[in-house]
């Protein structure tokens, strides 16, 4: 599949927004960018079935990992895949929608390795859910 047909397809299946922390494309003034779930440092291949959206922080932020650290089971489990599994199986919004709590040790460790609530989400997030867009519903 050709590089923008490949583009148009995953931004699609993401509806539009980052995978993990759950942001909008209408809410950011940057695209969104395509990331590789397993990455190329790993053999990942540059293929629909390894690609996901995802904002930049959350990108930086995940860079080569795919395994991260649950505080509560003491192990090292899988970050979230978000075209394999389901946001609302392994997190839960706060009750003002401002923090993402895992609920799983998948959900725990995507958390602190992606640092899904750093005071740049946190903040932000404040202000999109004054948009009535966010956080999505499903």
């Amino acid at each position: 599949m050709a590089g923008k047909d490949l583009d148009v397809k995953i931004r699609a299946a993401a509806k539009n927004r980052c995978g993990y922390c759950l942001v909008p494309q209408k809410l950011i003034s940057y695209t969104l960018e395509i990331e590789h779930l397993i990455p190329k440092s790993k053999g990942g291949e540059t293929v629909e079935e390894n690609l996901w959206l995802s904002c930049r922080q959350c990108n930086l932020n995940k860079a080569a990992k795919t395994v991260g650290f649950d505080l509560v089971t003491f192990k090292r489990v899988a970050i979230f895949n978000p075209r394999e599994q389901f946001w609302h199986e392994e997190f839960v919004w706060s009750p003002d929608a401002t923090e993402i709590i895992g609920i799983t040790p998948c959900g725990r460790a995507t958390v602190t390795a992606l640092k899904l609530n750093s005071d740049i989400h946190v903040i932000a997030r404040g202000f999109w859910r004054l948009t009535g867009v966010f956080p999505p519903q499903s």
